[in-house]
């Protein structure tokens, strides 16, 4: 089969995979499916549908019966395995006919499709699952295009896919997805035989065919015609958006204006909820920000349902200039609070208009998607994936948006149809359904020298309980191998890493950038590089004393300095925690440099404790000792030097330690890691200028 040539679509069917699948209907299924989700121009992540139907067995009478595998709800098109489809059977699914009381009575629809399910492992069915059902096809592909919602959403629309498809395509209006809207499929369908799909306005695609490879071809096909219709008539009829109003900054300045502005953005968007942040200079945003129909269409709001139940039902245009000096963050807060203000207002209006006798109620009123003209786009929810998706999707509602305006005229969905949409019922049911928030979910943390050892296991901690991390070490090999664990361990949303040097002021605050640029600010700090220098006070030398003063006490210091001002930015608190140690209290031989920069350290906590506790900044310490495993400190002679001190063999130290202990326990990374946890975890929040001894006792290090 020759291979198929697309301009605007990706063509990834491969004859070979598709072979080794003959015969197994459902796994082409799966196998179209992820090809159609890997192409973000077919579909958004988590939206859209496909389906086959199969004859198969009834495992109750052994006869033969028509079974519809469809992707079930809150599913992935692109990762999507046999475990998230749901398998009815065809014939009850649309028996409920019989019962459909009308669309006053949808939501009732759904707790019937139960009744339905052949397979028992089968996921949740999903609000479209009649949409399918009640169309005849064995293959059937429901997606939501860029291309084809541009046409869909536009003032025109019907009468444009009538033209340009010679009427091959079907036109259902606007309604919500549910029981009726399938059965208006059908009758689509029944009025005009012989097409090959179905647009639905303001919404999306219907296309199918006799087997999975025909589905994926004639969707593509659908999408390529539409795709190229809008391409033929990009400033045919006036310039894209109404044409250049402002210039975006150079490249390295629109992050620096992020970086500055971006925490202050966090703080007012996490008002209710701790947000994690996501930041875009895309090329097509920028394009659309920067346009003179900015002002008219920003605030038209997005159609397609899958867009504004993620990005809200309209941004924040923000009224800064690109070039504004963003360095005095309180005068940006007081010149961007009544914007904030005025937002929730509206969005309170829209909820309070719109409402019903049963709505939810309200959610946060503050606006997930925020727009810097000349800089970049700003999205914000309760983690990087959610954050990170919405801006895809805002970019699809761009490109939408541009598609209807160069056609006809772009129209947004009704204000009414919208909250319908953001409040039903349903999708209530379905938020309430998620796993419930992990202790550190919202927060970001950076955990100095968190490649290996010590940082690492805390940084693991964190990113268990729900933390976004930075990950940071000097050595590049290191760092490299740790992030590439993190991600596989958390995923690609919730880790991000840079090369940092504590002593070095620059490469502090190119590490703070990175957090800010990756999540939107910084919650948490764990001050945890270190090295140790065991030596007599005769032997001990300038380069020792000043390495270890500079990697501890001005490490720390650095760090926590530019920390805390991104803290102050956001306004919403944070942590600092020093990993210190037992030597900081207890006096020994050969450790005059190690244990009086300890101190220091020690110290240098107790006094931002005391500075930093208006702005809800919480400074603890935990003093390790004797952490052998996995551990750095024990390098470059630390563990020779302690063993002369004591007397005995580097073979004998990790029994030594654990023996002179009042427990008689001998003391981990992860020890250390869920003291750190102790700490942040929601139980110790009253809590600031405190020690805790993570050494399996030691009275000489008791600090009353």
């Amino acid at each position: 089969m020759e291979t198929k040539k697309f301009k605007h679509v990706s063509y990834l069917w491969d004859e070979k995979k598709a072979a080794e699948l003959a015969g197994d209907e459902v796994g082409l299924l799966i196998y179209r499916s992820n090809l159609l989700g890997a192409d973000l121009r077919l579909t958004n992540y988590g939206g859209g549908n496909t389906s086959c139907k199969v004859m198969d067995k009834d495992p109750l009478t052994g006869s033969d019966v028509d079974v519809m595998w469809i992707k079930g709800s809150g599913g992935d098109l692109g990762t999507l395995k046999k475990s998230g489809l749901a398998a009815l059977y065809v014939d009850r699914l649309r028996s409920l006919e019989n019962v459909y009381r009308g669309i006053e009575h949808e939501d009732e629809m759904v707790e019937l499709f139960n009744h339905c399910i052949f397979d028992l492992n089968s996921k949740a069915p999903s609000i479209d699952t009649p949409l399918h059902g009640f169309l005849p096809f064995k293959h059937i592909d429901h997606l939501h295009p860029d291309a084809a919602i541009a046409i869909a959403a536009a003032k025109d629309g019907k009468k444009i896919t009538e033209e340009l498809f010679g009427g091959n395509i079907g036109w259902v209006e606007w309604q919500r997805p549910g029981f009726d809207l399938g059965l208006k499929l059908r009758e689509c369908l029944n009025n005009n035989p012989g097409i090959r799909g179905i647009m639905l306005g303001s919404h999306g695609l219907f296309s199918w065919g006799d087997t999975a490879y025909d589905s994926y071809i004639n969707t593509l096909e659908v999408i390529e015609k539409c795709a190229d219709y809008l391409e033929q008539n990009f400033g045919k009829k006036r310039p894209v958006f109404g044409g250049q109003k402002i210039t975006s900054l150079p490249a390295e300045k629109r992050k620096k204006q992020a970086v500055a502005l971006a925490p202050v953005l966090r703080g007012f968007c996490s008002s209710k909820t701790r947000m994690i942040g996501h930041f875009t200079d895309d090329g097509r945003v920028l394009e659309f920000i920067n346009s003179n129909d900015l002002g008219k269409l920003a605030p038209m709001g997005t159609s397609c349902p899958d867009h504004f139940l993620r990005t809200k039902i309209s941004p924040l245009v923000l009224e800064l200039g690109a070039n504004d000096d963003l360095g005095d963050a309180q005068a940006i807060k007081e010149k961007l609070a009544p914007a904030f203000e005025a937002y929730r207002s509206m969005y309170a209006d829209y909820y309070n208009q719109c409402k019903h006798p049963n709505s939810p109620a309200i959610r946060d009123a503050n606006p997930v998607v925020i727009l810097y003209p000349g800089v970049g786009m700003f999205t914000f929810a309760k983690d990087k994936q959610t954050a990170r998706v919405a801006a895809e999707f805002y970019i699809n509602a761009i490109n939408v948006m541009k598609g209807s305006e160069a056609i006809s005229e772009y129209t947004s969905l009704p204000r009414q149809e919208a909250f319908n949409i953001e409040y039903w019922l349903l999708e209530e049911a379905k938020l309430q359904r998620m796993p419930k928030p992990k202790a550190l979910s919202g927060r970001i943390a950076l955990v100095t020298g968190s490649a290996g050892g010590i940082g690492k296991a805390i940084s693991k901690k964190l990113a268990e309980e729900g933390a976004v991390v930075v990950l940071n070490d000097l050595n590049t090999e290191r760092l490299e191998g740790a992030l590439a664990e993190f991600k596989k361990l958390f995923g690609k949303d919730a880790v991000t890493s840079a090369q940092l040097n504590v002593t070095d002021a620059s490469q502090v605050e190119n590490a703070i950038a990175e957090a800010i640029l990756a999540f939107g600010g910084i919650d948490l700090v764990v001050n945890n590089a270190g090295l140790s220098i065991s030596k007599s006070i005769e032997d001990h030398t300038e380069k020792d004393w000043d390495i270890l003063y500079d990697v501890l006490v001005k490490g720390q210091f650095l760090v926590t300095q530019k920390a805390v001002e991104v803290m102050k930015k956001q306004g919403i608190g944070g942590d600092v925690i020093n990993i210190v140690s037992k030597n900081a209290l207890v006096s020994g031989p050969n450790n005059a440099g190690y244990g009086s920069a300890k101190a220091a350290q020690l110290h240098l906590s107790r006094l931002n404790a005391a500075e930093l506790g208006a702005d809800h900044i919480r400074v603890n310490v935990v003093n390790p000792d004797a952490v052998i495993a996995d551990s750095n400190i024990w390098a470059g002679g630390w563990a020779e030097g302690r063993a002369k001190a004591y007397g005995i063999t580097v073979a004998e130290l990790p029994a030594y330690y654990a023996k002179r202990t009042l427990l008689n326990e001998t003391i981990l990374p992860d020890d250390i890691a869920n003291a750190c946890f102790a700490l942040v975890g929601g139980l110790l929040n009253k809590s600031t200028g405190n020690v805790i001894n993570v050494d399996g006792g030691v009275a000489a290090a008791f600090v009353r």
